[in-house]
């Protein structure tokens, strides 16, 4: 199994950093046959705006970005991807979701058809979220968030793709203490994403 783990934090010592690198631990550590590849946008320099050649490209008119493609690429290589990331006003921080908004390309992800039904095109792919957070996990219940996070992240992006999220966790409190319970739980999730399928 190939793991791609995405991340997308501007600081390099960031806990986010240390979660994805103790899930891909786990994973590797799990079964010799597994292997993992870290994607850390923020270092790699990824261009997170939709820019003309991207538009060009969901209407049928223009080619696929060159690094787009080779976005695609690194995913069509991986059995599994890992979104591993700071919550940013209740979602993935814009530099993730630009990501999203990029790679995960009509004709490539997905295919809206005259018939207006939509063509999944993503379903070999399992999906596992890790969000970061600083609050509480009072204040995600009660304001909804934790639901509206799932309509939209979940269902709104992978589903489409027919992507299944196979796990999404929120480490939470993450300011106040729980950094390194955090990353137990990331070998722990990282243990079960590499286990051998029986």
């Amino acid at each position: 199994m190939h793991t791609l783990i995405v991340t997308a934090h501007p600081e390099p010592g960031a806990l986010t950093h240390a979660i994805a690198r103790r899930i891909g631990e786990a994973i590797t550590a799990s079964d010799a046959a597994n292997s993992v590849t870290h994607a850390d946008l923020m270092a790699e320099g990824f261009d997170p705006r939709f820019n003309m050649q991207d538009q060009a490209l969901f209407r049928g008119t223009g080619a696929t970005p060159a690094d787009v493609a080779a976005e695609q690429a690194r995913l069509q290589a991986a059995d599994t991807l890992v979104l591993v990331y700071p919550l940013y006003w209740w979602s993935f921080p814009a530099l993730l979701k630009g990501w999203i908004d990029r790679v995960f390309t009509q004709g490539w992800a997905y295919q809206d058809g005259a018939d207006g039904k939509v063509q999944k095109k993503l379903q070999r792919l399992g999906v596992h979220l890790v969000g970061i957070g600083g609050a509480g996990a009072d204040m995600i219940e009660r304001r909804g968030y934790g639901a509206a996070m799932k309509t939209q992240i979940d269902m709104g992006i992978f589903d489409y793709c027919g992507a299944r999220v196979l796990s999404s966790d929120l480490l939470l409190d993450a300011d106040s203490g729980a950094a390194e319970a955090h990353l137990q739980t990331a070998l722990a999730i990282g243990r079960k994403i590499g286990a051998p399928m029986r």
